[in-house]
């Protein structure tokens, strides 16, 4: 789900060709989960191959992969480890929600409503363990540096940018600013044209900036009043938040208040079942790990083309023509590496 801040957070819309030259640390399971639920036929079918195989996110994996180091981008997917004990809640709630979705689905689908069964679908993505395996192994096979997260990947990708091993987290979720990561890029994955759910219209999905320290010198607050407000308003580890209180109550009581604890008394029906001191130490202190290494590397074109075409049914022609749109790409990174590198 991720923390609700859209209403508070300002945000800067940039091309992707200005983030040229620099590294993102995306968080990959937030990047999957996209391509799982917006690559799919009209009825709302994912891409499969011929043993079944769910393919969708290996689909956009590639061809967003290399899209972005086309442009200069260097990618770095940040992969989820063993999510907290505190997440139990928000894990169950999202299985309702895909189940209801499943149901919704199948019975648009016995209708006749495609348009409608296909809406449905995209709700039903479900991450299985293979997939998540063939990520890796195809990210291994492009030359694509992936970093395992002991715990949440938007923390350990938070904590690449704030060590400098990455210049911008990208996710979709505001959680990152959480974790502390000086700079959000969002709609990186996702940017083009996108068709507005239930509706014949299209919107230009943009890629926006955020950077924490002007939220906090905006809003007038500290990072960890940031984290209270998000308690207040419901974060994976407390879904529900405070009800009928929305992002602007929270602010202005924070800003009165000064922090949770003072402003609690002063709500109505406040209550919540972990001890919100336990919920901002997830975000102020959280699990990460220091062994990794960043490096990108030319493709291995032959055994991308042996695992994708010859065991996952992808056109040789496509592949190979994004893979050589990557090499062109590496030659255009390498050569600014190298200037910075000899002019550092």
């Amino acid at each position: 789900m991720g923390v609700n801040l859209k209403d508070l957070v300002p945000k800067a819309v940039i091309n992707l060709e200005d983030l040229s030259g620099k590294s993102i640390a995306i968080d990959a399971y937030n990047a999957l989960y996209q391509f799982l639920a917006i690559i799919r036929q009209p009825d709302g079918t994912p891409l499969k191959d011929h043993s079944d195989r769910i393919t969708s996110h290996l689909s956009g994996l590639l061809y967003r992969t290399c899209n972005l180091i086309e442009l200069g981008i260097k990618p770095i997917y940040v992969f989820d480890g063993t999510p907290p004990a505190l997440k139990e809640a928000e894990i169950k709630r999202s299985r309702r929600v895909k189940e209801e979705a499943l149901a919704r689905y199948e019975q648009a689908l016995k209708e006749g409503k495609i348009e409608e069964a296909r809406k449905y679908a995209q709700a039903t993505s479900t991450l299985k363990d293979y997939m998540v395996e063939d990520s890796k192994r195809l990210l291994d096979l492009m030359g694509i540096p992936w970093v395992q997260a002991p715990g949440e990947g938007e923390a350990q990708a938070a904590y690449l940018v704030k060590r400098g091993d990455a210049d911008y987290c990208a996710s979709q979720d505001y959680d990152s600013l959480l974790f502390g990561a000086p700079r959000l890029v969002r709609n990186v994955t996702i940017s083009g044209r996108r068709k507005l759910p239930g509706k014949s219209v299209y919107v230009e999905v943009v890629p926006e900036v955020v950077e924490l320290d002007k939220v906090l010198k905006d809003l007038g607050i500290t990072h960890q009043q940031l984290i209270d407000i998000a308690i207040l308003i419901g974060t994976d580890y407390n879904p529900e938040g405070i009800k009928g209180l929305g992002s602007k109550t929270a602010l202005k009581l924070i800003r009165e208040y000064g922090n949770l604890e003072k402003a609690l008394p002063h709500i109505k029906n406040a209550e919540f079942p972990i001890e919100p001191q336990k919920i901002r130490e997830m975000f102020l202190n959280p699990k990460v790990t220091d062994n990794y290494e960043i490096s990108w590397k030319e493709p291995k074109v032959e055994e991308v083309i042996d695992f994708l075409c010859g065991e996952r049914d992808f056109s040789e022609d496509r592949v190979r023509k994004a893979l050589e749109r990557m090499k062109q790409g590496l030659t255009k990174i390498k050569g600014k590496t190298t200037l910075e590198k000899w002019f550092g």
